[in-house]
């Protein structure tokens, strides 16, 4: 005859649904380390394009949160529009970041994650907390893109003579060609035309 458990069934299944969240933090690959992946690259030209992808994403961080404070403090009497445009280029430069991050990790290495790290990082001028008026805003914005389009430009063209032609493709494809219409976008906010114009 089998024996019976002398547990309850309760007392069991509290104990197996204990989540054991008390444990010992590790780090499991340090930061500017590579782990070995055969995808027919090799490590000097992975390192490389690690610390430049790094780089481009500190900034594009920075670049979509900044495009997420002026949607918020946006003013004047194009606001409308730019509100919905800075939310619009905002929702793509996540996307990027997400594209450089999984890039940074096919590779071997280690994305930035946190914002110590981004703010420490970043090249592109931190601004007030206040908000500022529409020319200025834009500026900036205007300032950060082309930061990031020179650094992604320097950098697809060593990914192409390293043979790293994922990175290239990437920086490429999907930063330059996503941050030159934005550019485009912006800068033609700032051409000096009036609203109205009254006939002579």
């Amino acid at each position: 005859m089998a024996r019976k458990s002398t547990k309850s069934p309760s007392t069991e299944q509290s104990t197996e649904a204990q989540p054991q969240y008390k444990v010992e933090y590790r780090e499991i690959q340090p930061y500017e380390t590579l782990k070995e992946l055969p995808i027919a690259l090799e490590s000097n030209a992975r390192a490389q394009s690690v610390a430049t992808l790094n780089q481009v994403l500190a900034d594009t961080m920075t670049l979509r949160d900044l495009y997420k404070k002026h949607h918020w403090q946006m003013s004047g009497v194009t606001f409308y529009q730019l509100h919905l445009l800075l939310d619009k280029h905002y929702e793509e430069q996540a996307a990027l970041v997400d594209m450089i991050a999984e890039r940074i990790m096919a590779l071997g290495g280690i994305s930035i994650a946190m914002a110590p790290d981004v703010a420490e990082m970043t090249r592109i001028p931190r601004p007030p907390k206040g908000r500022e008026d529409v020319p200025t805003q834009l500026s900036r914005l205007l300032e950060a893109h082309e930061i990031i389009i020179r650094q992604a430009r320097e950098g697809a063209e060593a990914a192409d003579e390293a043979g790293d032609d994922g990175t290239n493709d990437l920086l490429v494809s999907n930063l330059i060609r996503t941050h030159e219409p934005q550019v485009w976008f912006l800068a033609e906010h700032l051409a000096a035309t009036e609203i109205l114009r009254s006939d002579a």
